[in-house]
């Protein structure tokens, strides 16, 4: 049994094919971000879903592509738990960004691949290897553009009095914005960059608003002059993106890139299933 797995912080997505490339079952855990959970975290996510736990002396290939596993110590850190829950398995970890690239790009054509969901991220793949001018400091100090920076500046909008009161009065229905409950869920529970990232639901319900719209054209100008421009043939390849902030923003994406000369490719929001066929091509 082959398992694909596509983790970001909010969750993972887990495919078991078999020798066939036939699809067993589809399955869903919480996110298994090496940079957010622990070792104990992780086994629990594991144990929790019975279809994996099940099969756990059944899978002879993992493919784990996840958020936080850019560097060798996260890579070394999530192999050793695989292999320690899969004992028979042969286990791969890579980021994240390597199953984006493969999703959009199965014929492994030059291009520049972006995440952008829970967090966000941006390489060059060479149709070999994934280079990247930006090393992630996480999600504090970057993610720009993703779900939970959207979360972070609706947050600090309404607290600081800046989102418009038609606005605010939504926003105010729709979650829970006692202070206590949000400094706990900020600083007291796992996945805090998760947490932040359910406010931007209510960004993409109101992309049409002009506050709002501000919101999203600013961070995409300034993800594109962070991220995509450092690459010197940035205008000479697609510019594929994966994840939902992506997704369900992707005209404003096609105006944010036209505007600034960029080819706008691919879009997808999980990219899960586009590795099944990279898979299948790629064997």
């Amino acid at each position: 049994m082959k398992l694909l797995v596509d983790s970001g912080a909010t969750k993972a997505d887990w495919i078991a094919l078999d020798d066939d490339g036939n699809r067993l079952f589809n399955s869903q855990t919480l996110g298994l971000s090496p940079e957010v959970i622990n070792r104990e975290e992780a086994i629990e996510r594991l144990e929790a879903r019975f279809d994996i736990s099940n099969n756990r002396n059944e899978v002879t290939e993992l493919y784990f592509y996840g958020a936080g596993c850019g560097t060798d110590r996260m890579k070394i850190f999530m192999k050793g738990i695989f292999e320690e829950f899969f004992p028979n398995a042969k286990v791969t970890v890579k980021e994240d960004t390597y199953a984006a690239a493969y999703a959009t790009n199965p014929t492994n054509e030059k291009s520049i691949v972006c995440i952008l969901g829970t967090g966000s991220n941006c390489s060059y793949f060479d149709g070999v290897e994934l280079h990247q001018k930006v090393q992630s400091l996480g999600y504090i100090a970057m993610d720009d553009c993703s779900g939970n920076r959207f979360g972070r500046d609706l947050v600090r909008a309404y607290y600081f009095n800046k989102m418009p009161a038609d606005l605010a009065k939504q926003f105010e229905s729709e979650y829970n914005l006692d202070p206590d409950v949000i400094k706990h869920n900020l600083y007291k529970e796992p996945n805090p960059n998760a947490y932040l990232a359910t406010f931007a639901k209510f960004l993409i319900q109101h992309k049409d608003e002009s506050f709002i719209k501000g919101l999203i054209f600013d961070a995409m100008q300034v993800f594109v002059e962070n991220y995509i421009t450092q690459y010197e043939n940035a205008h000479e390849v697609p510019v594929h993106f994966v994840g939902s902030i992506a997704f369900y923003l992707k005209a404003e994406l096609a105006e944010v890139l036209s505007k600034n000369g960029l080819k706008l490719g691919n879009v997808l929001r999980r990219p899960i299933d586009g590795l099944i066929e990279y898979h299948e091509v790629n064997k």
